[in-house]
């Protein structure tokens, strides 16, 4: 798209964006701080990363996600890896289907709450405006509008960060892609037959260069916004399989700790809901093709993604004079373990 040059993985087309939200260098700068910026939330402890943590594939590795109030919420945290590609952005609501709207729930729904920002959105815009930073990246990200601090384009800025979370580097992209004959281990190898055979039928449901359910792309044919049952009694989305070695635990709602967990479950069938799947019919494994289907599945995890430095919390580590070493941001009071700047409730950071 003009205006924005994709670093797109192999095999990955253009992702799909909405014409009121054309992409820019400087709007996702301006996403990817606002991203991991606890003063989006209601009391100031808490910032999308927080549940969104780059080294599980930005999500957070609880079976239950858990709101800036302490509240739990009855889903666990999508990855957002390749969630520009999505068609539905949510477990069970197929109708939300843009990162900008999806946005909403998270920061101002009440039930749960997550941010918790509803009724303090001028105070929310009062903070920001008092950041030197933003000062600087709001009227460059939207230039030619009068008041450019707005909730709307928080959530445009933060959506162009997230359109630009691609993965598709990992050892089975560099066999595929590359040609590279020993990025797959044997163990490896015999997993992917498995993974792509009638017998366990994991290709059908998660499909394609996302490994998930349906997809979008600038340019794609319409595709239709489908939920499955997988025998856990309500249609779900098909959430991706790439990283999914550091996204335990799984399901909706976390209920299986590992990858052989979720094997045994397909393995025996599902739980036996009435409108599950076709395609959840149950199958045999050795313990060597169980071994083997964990290992391809572990091929999967694209460790660049992971630490990528343009993915990662800029608030720790602001630019830094040529051939210096680059300097902790002292305007964080603290830092928690995941890398986020913690100020005192309700205050901005320090200049």
């Amino acid at each position: 798209m003009a205006g924005f040059s994709w670093r797109l993985p192999p095999g990955f087309p253009a992702p799909k964006v909405p014409p009121d939200n054309p992409i820019t260098a400087e709007k996702v700068e301006l996403g990817r701080r606002l991203f991991y910026d606890v003063r989006l939330s209601g009391n100031g402890t808490q910032a999308c990363a927080s549940c969104h943590k780059q080294e599980h594939a930005f999500t957070d590795g609880r079976a239950h996600a858990l709101g800036s109030t302490g509240q739990s919420h009855p889903r666990s945290t999508m990855s957002l890896a390749n969630v520009a590609y999505g068609v539905s952005l949510t477990w069970a609501n197929s109708h939300t289907t843009r990162l900008e709207d999806q946005m909403l729930v998270s920061l101002l729904g009440e039930h749960p709450v997550e941010m918790g920002s509803r009724g303090r959105e001028n105070e929310l815009l009062a903070l920001l405006r008092g950041e030197s930073v933003y000062v600087r990246q709001f009227p460059a990200a939207f230039p030619g509008e009068a008041d450019p601090f707005s909730l709307l384009n928080v959530r445009r800025a933060i959506a162009s960060f997230e359109r630009t979370l691609l993965s598709g580097e990992s050892r089975y992209d560099r066999l595929v892609w590359r040609d590279d004959q020993a990025a797959l281990s044997e163990s490896a190898r015999r997993g992917m037959t498995l993974f792509y055979s009638d017998r366990l039928a994991c290709s059908r449901c998660h499909t394609g260069f996302t490994f998930s359910g349906p997809v979008m792309w600038e340019g794609s044919p319409t595709t239709a916004r489908g939920l499955a049952d997988n025998g856990l009694g309500g249609p779900f989305r098909i959430p991706t399989l790439r990283n999914v070695a550091v996204t335990a635990p799984y399901m909706h709602d976390g209920r299986l700790a590992t990858l052989g967990d979720v094997i045994d479950y397909y393995s025996k069938g599902g739980d036996g809901s009435p409108g599950k799947s076709r395609l959840v019919k149950g199958f045999t494994l050795t313990w060597i093709e169980k071994d083997d289907l964990i290992a391809f599945l572990e091929s999967l995890t694209d460790e660049d993604f992971l630490r990528e430095a343009r993915f990662s919390n800029p608030w720790l580590f602001e630019p830094a004079p040529a051939a210096a070493a680059p300097r902790r941001d002292t305007r964080c009071e603290t830092v928690d373990p995941s890398g986020l700047c913690q100020p005192a409730a309700r205050r901005p950071l320090r200049k």
